[in-house]
């Protein structure tokens, strides 16, 4: 028994020894495995630094190499960027004297809308809560009109398919630019929800009386175009095809970015979103240029479609 005794008790201090031991190890093991982490992320902080400071740079050679090979002047800049958003039918656009709008008559009430409807959002700070029910019915009405006669313009070029009415370029820019401001609208509520890490939930457009705010300036905007006045159309072709389309373009990557990054409502200022609006803003002329590569290999010509 006293034999036995003995032996249960070394076995015992053994056991304890090799616990204390194992501990030991895994206490080394944890602090050699949480080292290699902080070394991991330090290294990946310091690549990430690097990539904040190199993204500029190869946007910006990037913007360089598109500039330098896109049709001369503002307009010829406008025009490329048009072209890798819009089909440019020369019977659908405007023309400023002689010189075809950057974009067809649709697509500039619906950028200059989609403008109209950002500026107005953020004008309201980060009001970000989506339109309440009663605005919601009124641009479904506007978007319901813009595929109405947005097929039914279609159907004009068919020719041998019956169709409502004949389209004409004054109903294709007002219908854009009622669905463009709904587009602005609901971009600027999703890009401050996506982003901020406070926002408020009320609605930049909270009431009818706002709406039709937006609308009449809207249907000012439409007047000036439809004035045929180069003082007025000069400026408002820049607005729609270089300013509007690439801010849409690079809200939307920027919201996409800022979900990859695992970064969304995290930011509190823009200064602190810059990486993500650059990030944004590389894609938006990535897509541009590489529409505007594949268009120009298929057709050879900066012009729009021919019918």
């Amino acid at each position: 028994m006293k034999i036995n005794f003995h032996h249960q008790a070394r076995k015992s201090i053994f056991r304890s020894d090799a616990l204390r031991l194992i501990n030991k190890i895994d206490i080394i093991l944890s602090a050699f495995h949480n080292f290699q982490t902080w070394l991991y992320n330090h290294r990946m902080r310091s690549r990430l630094e690097q990539l904040r400071w190199l993204l500029p740079a190869v946007t910006g050679l990037l913007l360089l190499l598109w500039l330098a090979e896109t049709p001369p002047g503002l307009l010829g800049k406008a025009d490329a960027i048009g072209y890798a958003v819009c089909h440019r039918i020369a019977s659908h656009s405007f023309f400023l004297d002689e010189r075809q709008f950057p974009l067809c008559a649709r697509c500039t009430g619906m950028y200059l809308g989609a403008l109209l409807g950002l500026v107005y959002s953020f004008r309201k700070g980060r009001q970000a809560g989506f339109p309440p029910r009663r605005i919601l019915a009124v641009l479904g009405i506007f978007v319901l009109g813009f595929g109405v006669d947005g097929v039914n313009s279609y159907l004009n070029l068919l020719r041998d398919i019956p169709f409502l009415y004949t389209s004409t370029n004054w109903l294709r820019l007002l219908t854009g630019t009622m669905f463009g401001i709904g587009v602005g609208i609901y971009l600027a509520s999703a890009f401050k929800q996506a982003v901020w890490r406070e926002f408020e939930s009320r609605s930049a457009l909270g009431n009818l009386r706002q709406l039709g705010i937006l609308v009449l300036l809207g249907g000012v905007i439409d007047l000036a175009v439809l004035s045929g006045n180069p003082l007025l159309l000069y400026p408002l072709a820049l607005l729609a095809a270089p300013t509007a389309v690439v801010l849409i373009l690079t809200l939307a990557y920027t919201m996409l970015w800022v979900v990859v990054f695992k970064v969304d409502n995290t930011f509190v200022s823009w200064r602190a979103l810059w990486f993500s609006v650059v990030s944004g803003f590389s894609s938006a002329l990535m897509q541009v240029i590489v529409i505007d590569l594949i268009r120009m290999a298929l057709t050879g010509t900066w012009a729009g479609f021919s019918l």
